[in-house]
């Protein structure tokens, strides 16, 4: 009997997980939940409790490639392995050392999703340069708007920001998206757009990649901005943007038992709704729903309506 893919969720890797810009996404996690430099009103896990920009060890790297190698020899094959997670990657100091270790194991492309508030340091830049494909991000014009969406540690600007994007630009040769989160009434104007599309000329990035909240954010009030105004911000920052379209939920491939801790361990760094969870992790969706509602029970995960769904994420 085939093994049920349950266990390609571990103490560090989850998924293979749905992902509307990455498509079957295998994910890594090396940092402790919630340490990042910024406390994003949009953040999908959560409010941040160590906000700093000190770089750490916080996993041990073999550990983590061990458990990237099981889960690739239990397949299917992921488009992306990401490095993103719970907190924010390039706060984890062997960064470098773990995209190398990819590298010797895997020619699936790697992919690091980051803030880039630390692209502005050379061993940040030089630890990210491995990847295939490197994901940051800008969701302001000025530097009030950035202090009112992205809530950064103190130090951190807008213009220090830019300037490691544009560094990092200059010394990559791989793939550069640029995502621009639009909350509603925050940064949605045209005047903000405005602004944003001249630092993105400065950036120059392969693509930007117009996000909204579907998903439960850190703050209840953050407002989705429609879809009819997401494509025209789309149009107003130029030629290389589109809208990051939703993720149309695939076909299961009906898993004979899935684990409560593989549910736990995806939807804590990704909440998600039960047709994503299920294709995730291969199982069919009234088994995905009978643990689903095992975990509520239990006290353990809690949901929340958004854009017409229910999502599930940890208590």
């Amino acid at each position: 009997m085939q093994e049920s893919p349950k266990t390609s969720t571990g103490k560090f890797v989850f998924g293979p997980v749905p992902s509307r810009r990455l498509g079957r996404s295998l994910g890594l996690d090396i940092v402790p939940r919630k340490v990042c430099t910024l406390d994003c009103v949009y953040c999908q896990v959560g409010r941040t409790t160590d906000l700093t920009v000190r770089r750490g060890d916080f996993v041990p790297v073999a550990a983590v490639l061990a458990e990237v190698a099981a889960a690739l020899g239990r397949g299917p094959r992921p488009d992306y392995v990401t490095i993103s997670g719970s907190g924010e990657p390039t706060l984890n100091v062997r960064l470098g050392e773990i995209v190398a270790g990819l590298r010797k194991i895997t020619d699936v492309p790697v992919a690091i999703i980051t803030n880039g508030t630390l692209l502005g340091e050379p061993d940040v830049r030089r630890d990210c340069a491995g990847a295939d494909l490197v994901v940051p991000s800008l969701d302001a014009g000025d530097e009030a708007t950035y202090q009112r969406i992205n809530r950064p540690t103190r130090g951190l600007t807008l213009a220090a920001l830019v300037d490691g994007l544009t560094a990092f630009r200059q010394e990559f040769a791989g793939q550069y998206w640029l995502e621009v989160f639009v909350v509603a009434g925050v940064n949605d104007s045209p005047q903000q757009v405005a602004k944003m599309r001249t630092l993105i000329e400065r950036i120059n990035p392969d693509r930007v990649q117009v996000n909204t909240a579907t998903r439960p954010t850190a703050e209840a009030e953050v407002g989705a901005v429609p879809a009819v105004r997401l494509a025209e911000i789309a149009r107003e920052l130029g030629p290389r943007a589109e809208v990051i379209a939703d993720f149309k939920a695939q076909t299961a491939s009906g898993a004979t038992e899935i684990s409560d801790e593989a549910v736990l361990a995806l939807v804590a760094r990704h909440p998600a709704p039960a047709e994503e969870i299920a294709a995730a992790l291969g199982a069919k969706l009234e088994q995905v729903a009978r643990t689903l509602a095992a975990l509520d029970a239990a006290g353990q995960i809690k949901s929340s309506r958004r854009g017409g769904k229910t999502y599930y994420e940890v208590m």
